[in-house]
């Protein structure tokens, strides 16, 4: 999903340093998203993405608490279960004043807790005095505001920048301004309660006396502006908490809820529901997750497009917002400098002052080939979920637009199959998921060029076309529907024909411009399976291959074999492991009736889960062979949390179960469900089929699940297939 093309090119991620370093923390709302370190600072020590960003721009870029010029000690720091709140508790140093020891170490307790609500940072600053004198309290607070874009914190040098504009103070506060090249002015208001002891340029200086045993309280409120000055309101601490609380209770009502008798289990899933819920963002079509933090927290197509499958049988209203975004941005002419053609889904939009300029292409960009068929494969699952024919026949032109992309631009040689080769100068060279530079080549190591077919990407349409066909015959297009299911047939025969490698056991990973297989062992082959393509014999070989020592690391498929040339268990995608990859493959497994594979995928990401800071699932970690008793090795400049990452456990627990539900007919199916060792029970509280409600048990007993309704409201039916 990234926007990252070579090594060398403008839009890499440069890595001068890592996100695993200095444990960063982040939380999101909205637009707004915030990086810091565990001290609760933020501080550009080291080039990297701390900040409070909002709408694609960095609206402050230093926020430094010191106490008697020294940094605190830190104690503890933890984000709240929820990813609500972020608290950190501190301590002072031994504090030294003309040279003598005026405080001793471990006297004073400061905690900061902080959140984002509607494009403003709350902080509460807490202080108490555990010593028996009373003593001053000087404290410092440093603030700066670059307003760099996003790219430029990943890196980017910009020949020209906006203008800083004068800093203006106040009593309580101050703000910082930029005029951007893009005309816009940008401006970050800072105010401080109670009244601080002076305003600088650069921040504030808090000084008070504290008593022993006693309480001090300071709160600050950081609000991102853009365009013209608007009457702040300030709303209190406590008052923008409780509204931001009673917005999530409410967001977090809709969901279904999975609970099982493994507390460590929990934890994993629970983490990942905050993760949704926190880059979940309100767009005016509904609910959309945002891809990732923090690179990536804006609408991607095939990202949202996944989550949105991952989590269909918890929260269909995700789906429904992700089709009607990206129908709404659906490209309706040609632009070749943003890979944009006639029917094509969106890859990704972005706002700040860059995009704006057209100093990246990413303001509106499609380069991206698979994002049109999903879109086609979520609204036939929505529809099938839930039932809405309203919104299927709002969406059937847009999906018959996409599938005259897939039939026209999507295969402009006419070669059968769907390919892609860039049109934009600056856009992006391989555009599947896996988008890197040298994500595709042959055996012997050479890239491929194009246009390229990918397998998984014949896999997509086919599956597009078979959901187009059912959703064309229940709007009573009885012609287009046979079409449609002919059409599918006849890409299956000459996929399996040209796409199958014997030698391999295996799908080729593509084709190139020349018609050429590029014979290399890939997790894109196990794609083939979640979509359906691969025939009941090559699809079980398949899956098989998938899980033999070279492709699976013992915390799950890598994404290319340790024997393929271009093998590097370090590299972006040719041999790391990432999570969503691998439960589309649990869920293609099973599919084909192959459980023993989905349950060990999901046994691999819960294992990796156990050793990942707050059980949070990364965009990706490195493929390195899982060793007794180490956790896996973290990939550098991963995203954390990440949507489909995040997704990924409740797709290969659904795939374990073979839940499958039917909103038309108001059915919930079990079909030879499975549960792993570890899981002996598992409850599904709250699940919706549309007005009705269901609470259901399972139970593991040696080889076979039992499945127990554990309450009903209205009508649904639910059936267990062993």
């Amino acid at each position: 999903m990234n926007d990252v093309i070579r090594w060398n090119d403008q839009y890499y991620i440069l890595a001068t340093s890592s996100l695993t370093d200095g444990r960063t923390e982040v939380l999101k709302q909205g637009e707004t998203f915030l990086v810091f370190d565990r001290y609760g600072d933020i501080h550009q020590v080291l080039s990297g993405p701390q900040g409070l960003y909002h709408e694609g721009t960095r609206f402050l870029s230093r926020f430094d608490l010191s106490m008697h010029g020294q940094r605190p000690m830190l104690l503890s720091a933890t984000v709240k279960e929820d990813n609500a709140l972020f608290t950190v508790d501190l301590t002072n140093p031994d504090l030294i004043v003309d040279g003598k020891k005026a405080v001793s170490r471990g006297t004073i307790h400061l905690c900061r807790t902080r959140f984002l609500w509607q494009g403003t940072y709350h902080e509460r600053i807490r202080v108490h005095n555990y010593g028996v004198t009373k003593f001053p309290l000087p404290l410092r607070l440093t603030l700066d505001a670059d307003f760099a874009d996003l790219f430029e914190a990943r890196g980017r040098q910009r020949e020209r920048r906006g203008s800083r504009l004068k800093t203006v103070r106040s009593q309580s506060g101050l703000v910082f301004g930029y005029k951007g090249l893009d005309g816009v002015i940008r401006r970050t208001a800072v105010r401080c309660t109670p009244t601080p002891k002076q305003v600088l340029s650069d921040g504030f200086i808090i000084e008070s006396s504290i008593p022993p045993h006693a309480d001090l309280t300071w709160e600050l409120t950081i609000s991102c502006e853009i365009g013209r000055p608007r009457n702040r309101v300030f709303l209190t601490y406590g008052r923008a908490h409780k509204e931001a609380h009673r917005a999530l209770q409410e967001a977090i009502s809709h969901n279904a809820h999975v609970y099982t008798a493994n507390e460590q289990f929990n934890h994993w899933l629970n983490r990942s529901l905050a993760d949704l819920h926190m880059l979940i963002s309100q767009t005016a079509e509904g609910l959309y997750p945002y891809a990732g933090v923090p690179w990536f927290s804006v609408p991607f197509g095939r990202d949202g497009i996944i989550t949105a499958l991952q989590m269909l049988w918890m929260n269909p209203s995700l789906a429904r917002g992700v089709l009607g975004f990206l129908a709404s941005t659906q490209a309706t002419e040609v632009r070749a400098e943003q890979d944009a053609e006639v029917g094509k889904i969106l890859h990704e939009t972005r706002q700040g002052e860059m995009a704006a300029l057209g100093e990246i292409p990413f303001g509106k960009y499609y380069g991206s080939v698979d994002a049109t068929p999903l879109f086609i494969v979520l609204a036939g699952a929505y529809y099938g979920r839930t039932g809405d024919h309203t919104f299927l026949a709002k969406l059937w032109p847009h999906i018959e637009l996409a599938l005259q992309w897939i039939d026209h631009d999507g295969d402009p040689s006419g070669m059968g199959f769907t390919t892609y080769s860039r049109q934009s100068a600056n856009g992006l060279v391989h555009q599947g998921w896996k988008d890197s530079h040298d994500a595709v080549f042959h055996a012997d190591g050479t890239a491929a060029q194009g246009p390229i077919a990918l397998c998984e990407v014949q896999a997509y349409v086919y599956q597009a076309k078979q959901a187009a066909a059912g959703l064309a015959q229940i709007l009573g297009e009885i012609d287009q529907a046979d079409r449609l299911r002919k059409e599918a047939a006849a890409l299956r025969e000459r996929f399996e024909r040209v796409f199958w490698c014997e030698k391999l056991g295996s799908y080729a990973l593509a084709l190139d411009g020349k018609g050429r297989p590029c014979r290399v062992r890939s997790s894109n082959a196990g794609h083939c399976l979640y979509g359906g393509i691969a025939g009941q014999e090559r699809g079980l070989r398949t899956a098989r291959a998938l899980l033999r020592e070279e492709m699976f690391s013992g915390w799950g498929i890598r994404t290319i074999a340790t024997s393929e040339a271009r093998y590097n268990p370090m590299s972006y995608h040719n041999g790391s492991v990432w999570p969503h990859d691998n439960a589309l493959i649990a869920a293609g497994m099973a599919a084909y009736g192959y459980r023993e594979g989905a349950i060990k995928i999901l046994t691999g990401l819960f294992d990796a889960s156990l050793f990942l800071d707050l059980h949070r699932m990364p965009e990706l970690f490195c493929g390195f062979s899982r060793r007794p008793g180490e956790s896996p090795t973290r990939y550098p400049t991963a995203c954390a949390p990440q949507a489909w990452a995040a997704g990924a456990g409740f797709q290969a627990l659904q795939a374990c179960l073979g839940l499958q539900i039917d909103g038309t007919r108001r059915l919930v199916q079990f079909v030879r469900p499975i549960l792993p060792p570890f899981l002996e029970r598992v409850e599904l509280r709250n699940l919706s089929i549309g007005t009705a409600r269901l609470d259901l048990v399972l139970d593991r007993h040696q080889n076979e699940v039992a499945v127990t309704v554990a309450r009903r409201t209205g009508q649904v039916e639910v059936v267990l297939i062993v």
